[in-house]
Formats: C-alpha cells, structure tokens, sequence
C-alpha cells in the first residue's frame, strides 16, 4: 500500500508573515472573507492584526466570532449560516485548535452541503469537493490545525467528541507569525507546546509511521524540547522556535494518525471542557510507558531529540525510561497538572471515559492494543 501525503498549497514562516493574507487574496481573485475567531481573540486585539491588514487594503469581511474551546456542532451551524449571509467566498481562521477546526467544517459543508448533518462528517466522509479556501493563522503554537487533514467537533448531547479526517479540509494557505502568538499566557504555551509534543511522539510511533514522517516527527520533538521552557518564560526566539516546531509535527501526523493519548484525551474534553492541551500533557507520560515495550527502538531516538545524549549508548529499557523521564520532566518544568484529579475528572465517569477512548478513531494507530479494560485502568493509574 502507498503511503501519502498532504500538505498545504502554500506556507509562511516567521515574523510579519501574516501580510502575505493581503496577497494571497488578491493574487486568487477573492472577494470577502468570513473571519473565523473567537471573542477573546477580538477583545485583546490579536485577531484585529489581521482585520486591520485588510480594512487598510480595501479587502471586505465579515467576523464570526462565536468559536468556544472545544467547539460543538451547534457553534459549526452558526459558521456555515455566518458564511451564508456574509456572501463569503473565502474564509480565514484566526485562532488556536478551536477556530481553525470549526473554519475547517464551515468549509466542507458549505462545498459540500449533502454532510449539513455535522455528525455525517465524522471519520473518513466522502466528500466530493474541496472545502472553501481557508487562510489560515494560528495564535497557538501546538494543534498545528493549519496544517492537518484533522479537525474534532464537540456532540454535547451525546457526551463526545468526533475526529473528522478529510483531506478536503486543509487550509490552501497557512501563515505561521510568530508575532500572532507572543501574547499567549504562560499557561496557554505550555499546555498547547505539550500537545504538539504529543503529536510529535503519537505521531512517530504509531502504527502508520514511515521514514518520511519519522523525519518530521524527530526534528519536530527536538525543536520542541529545546524551545518549549523559553516560549513559556515568554523568550522571543523560543516563542519562534515553537511556531515552527509545532507546524512540523502537522506535516507527520495529519498524514499518518495519532493513538491512544488523543484517544483517551477527547473524551476528556467532551465530559468536562477540559482544554485539549492539558488532557493530552497529563496522560502522555503513563501511555508512553504503557507503550514502551512495543516501539522498538524508537525511545531512544526520542530521548536522543529531547536532548538526553547518553540514551544514544544506553541498553534500550534505560534509554526508554530516559524518554518517558524527560517528558515528564518538560511537563513538570512547564507547570503540568500531575493527574486526571487535578483537572476535575470524577472517578465515577472512567468507566464511560474508558468506552469512549475505545472508540476514538486516534485509538486504532496507537502501538500496542489496548481494551476498554485497560484503559480503565490507564485512567484509574493516572488519577
């Protein structure tokens, strides 16, 4: 079987690349765009960087600023109705993981309207045609949305978050600007610089993974591992460095899965809002050990990256330990939570969390099978 990959048409890096919006637009003939962001992005002028590019070309828009964390399918109905009205033909996301995922629905049903029913997009749908093109301008350095062929949709009725892999949803254009990620609290550049380490790791382990996204994957966890700690102290060249690193893990894993951390992280976020970032942080260093022994000599090349030499000549359960305890310690260094209490998880929901994470399509990618009973108790040892 061929392995494939998808990237976007065209990419941007480093300070004061968010200009080339203005050319973009014009050099494809656009004539509005419906900003996708969310209130606070609009309150502390972050996303008006953008705007203010565009009123001061003459380039018309409307915002739509109704995206919450973890957005639901009620919030995707309001987008496509805002696109609509607008009389849009072109999108731009503004915003972390939340923005650029509900930018990405908005997109495909518009194109695409037989999935209206946002439930029909989860999984692999078959869609027909390519989503609205999305310019796309992350604020966050961690889901690397702008990137992926991925986005997840909240179902509050029912208690859950769906992975949608299409590869019809990714952004014509991605815009990394450091500048648009500066402002980040702490907290924030922690929790989303966890996330796409995660990536990084899930991504160059899963059952997918092949040498050219293992290229991706290594590179990305040693420019994360070195500039995390500075970007969260608020240091303007790791702040740059994340950017980066974050977007190169979304080159890998949009285009090989992820595993059982993603798995077990969206239920998380669908039972309790928990912030994608954190979930992912708190269980990411249980499931490596969990994996371990199934990953060949993979730890070591990790611990190599995160910058621990000596695992180059160690035997490979100490060089694996060496990997996990370096996680753990960025995450400690960073200001993790240590466990599923800390983020107000209730010991009598793991069941349900458990069936949940079973179901995740992340899931299947993970290294080493795991039960509904197992990861009850991955759950239960982590809390």
């Amino acid at each position: 079987m061929a392995n494939r990959m998808f990237l976007n048409q065209t990419s941007y890096f480093g300070k004061g690349a968010i200009t080339h919006i203005i050319d973009e637009a014009r050099t494809r003939g656009y004539h509005k765009a419906l900003v996708v962001t969310d209130k606070d992005l609009i309150r502390f002028e972050v996303a008006t960087r953008v705007t203010d590019l565009l009123k001061h070309a003459g380039l018309p828009f409307q915002i739509y600023d109704e995206v919450v964390a973890n957005p639901t399918i009620e919030i995707v109905h309001k987008g496509v109705a805002a696109f609509k009205a607008a009389g849009a033909d072109y999108l731009i996301a503004i915003g972390g993981g939340s923005p650029q995922d509900t930018c990405k629905a908005i997109g495909i049903i518009i194109n695409n309207p037989e999935f209206a029913d946002v439930r029909s997009l989860e999984g692999v749908a078959a869609t027909k045609k390519p989503c609205v093109p999305i310019l796309a301008v992350p604020t966050t350095a961690g889901t690397a949305a702008e990137v992926t062929i991925n986005y997840v949709i909240t179902d509050r009725e029912n208690r859950r978050k769906f992975v949608c892999v299409d590869p019809h949803d990714i952004p014509l254009v991605a815009i990394i600007d450091p500048d648009m990620m500066a402002s980040m609290p702490a907290s924030l550049k922690a929790a989303t610089g966890i996330d796409a380490l995660t990536h990084a790791i899930e991504g160059y382990t899963t059952l997918a993974a092949w040498e050219l996204t293992d290229m991706f994957h290594l590179k990305a966890i040693e420019i994360i591992a070195r500039s995390l700690r500075d970007s969260v102290q608020g240091n303007a060249r790791g702040v740059e460095d994340m950017a980066l690193g974050q977007y190169v893990a979304g080159m890998g894993f949009s285009n090989v899965g992820l595993g059982l951390v993603h798995g077990m992280a969206h239920p998380l976020g669908a039972f309790y809002d928990t912030p994608h970032g954190v979930a992912n942080a708190v269980l990411l260093p249980t499931i490596m050990a969990y994996n371990a022994a199934h990953t060949g000599e993979k730890f070591r090349h990790i611990a190599v990256a995160m910058g621990v030499e000596a695992a180059k000549t160690m035997d490979i359960a100490q060089a694996r330990a060496a990997a996990i305890n370096a996680v753990k310690q960025l995450c400690h260094d960073v200001g993790i939570p240590a466990s599923l209490r800390d983020l107000g998880v209730k010991k009598e929901d793991i069941a349900q969390l458990a069936k949940a994470a079973f179901a995740d399509v992340c899931t299947g990618g993970n290294p080493r099978a795991a039960s509904i009973a197992d990861i009850e108790q991955l759950y239960q040892a982590i809390f």
